[in-house]
């Protein structure tokens, strides 16, 4: 592949999403927002922008969209709480920046990109995470901001079946219906999003960012700010991006172990995605999936949920939109 082509691979998270869960409604809600963002990394890679720059364009968008577990419309803790995290990972490099437990930062892409250009570290934690990038201009909404309706309900499900007090609700909330977020589907335990990309320089990139799981507790951290377990890029391999039931993910390292298999096993990008999705994981017993593009642009995924929300885009490949299993 010369130098000059790009792809970007999207995903909104997998799990419980399948044609009868699905109103014709949500589906094209899901499709138009997946658009949006691909068509928002694209667009900066189109310019000669780096990878980076087109993960964070990307996650963005889906972090301001009630639609997805991340920021705006993340899942609540048991406490009541939005608990956000978010990773990058830059494969020319192998720098990379992470937070978790952000509970203030409108996007937390955002936050854990400064960590990795601004600090001296990979992973940074809670308000001192969130006062560092204050420092750095990064804006900061009140907790409100990210509420979504239908989140709480999951939330009101989830602690009744575990018989587990319910909080109060949040104040400052807007109690004003948001016909948007209304559509959210609830896709159980594995909304995440996140971007994979090959920039026009030939260098390899990956993000995620989540809300983690509905009824999290004492503090509890999943896979996608962990590097190489949700998130990894190395510009010998590949990049990858996870979504699924975290606590597999950390245990198998899935994102590195997909980028191992490559680099050195040989395997080409899907056969890497699926022998450890399909088999490792599985064997396991973990829920999920992935996203990937190899520096040759090849870009693939792979799930062993009913679907998974995801869209791919190339130089010379038309958009590639698909929710369900049976889909391409």
């Amino acid at each position: 592949m010369t130098i000059g082509t790009w792809n970007i691979v999207v995903h909104g998270g997998a799990g419980a999403i399948s044609r009868d869960r699905l109103r014709p409604a949500q589906d094209q809600a899901y499709r138009v927002a997946l658009t949006q963002a691909t068509q928002a990394g694209a667009d900066v890679l189109r310019g000669g922008g780096d990878g980076l720059a087109a993960i964070e364009a990307a996650i963005l968008v889906l972090e301001d969209d009630p639609l997805f577990n991340a920021g705006r419309g993340a899942a609540f803790s048991a406490e009541g709480r939005n608990e956000l995290d978010a990773s990058i990972m830059d494969g020319a490099t192998l720098r990379a920046g992470a937070v978790t437990g952000i509970t203030h930062t409108r996007h937390p892409i955002s936050l854990a990109r400064a960590v990795m250009e601004h600090s001296p570290h990979v992973m940074l934690v809670g308000a001192p995470a969130e006062a560092f990038g204050a420092s750095h201009g990064l804006e900061q909404v009140a907790p409100s901001y990210f509420f979504v309706e239908r989140r709480w309900r999951s939330l009101e499900r989830f602690l009744s079946a575990e018989h587990l007090p319910m909080p109060q609700r949040p104040p400052g909330v807007s109690q004003a219906p948001d016909v948007r977020a209304e559509l959210t589907h609830d896709e159980g335990k594995h909304g995440t999003v996140g971007v994979v990309v090959r920039d026009t320089f030939g260098n390899l990139a990956a993000g995620t960012s989540t809300g983690g799981i509905t009824g999290k507790r004492w503090g509890r951290v999943g896979d996608s700010p962990i590097i190489g377990a949700g998130t990894y890029a190395s510009n010998a391999s590949c990049a990858v991006s996870a979504t699924g039931a975290g606590e597999f993910f950390i245990r198998l390292a899935v994102a590195h172990a997909v980028c191992a298999r490559i680099e050195l096993g040989g395997l080409s990008l899907q056969a890497a995605v699926d022998d450890v999705v399909q088999n490792r994981l599985a064997a396991l017993g973990g829920e999920g999936g992935v996203i990937a593009v190899a520096g040759d642009g090849e870009m693939a995924w792979s799930f062993n949920t009913p679907g998974m929300y995801r869209a791919s885009l190339g130089h010379d490949r038309p958009l590639t939109l698909a929710i369900y299993k049976d889909e391409a």
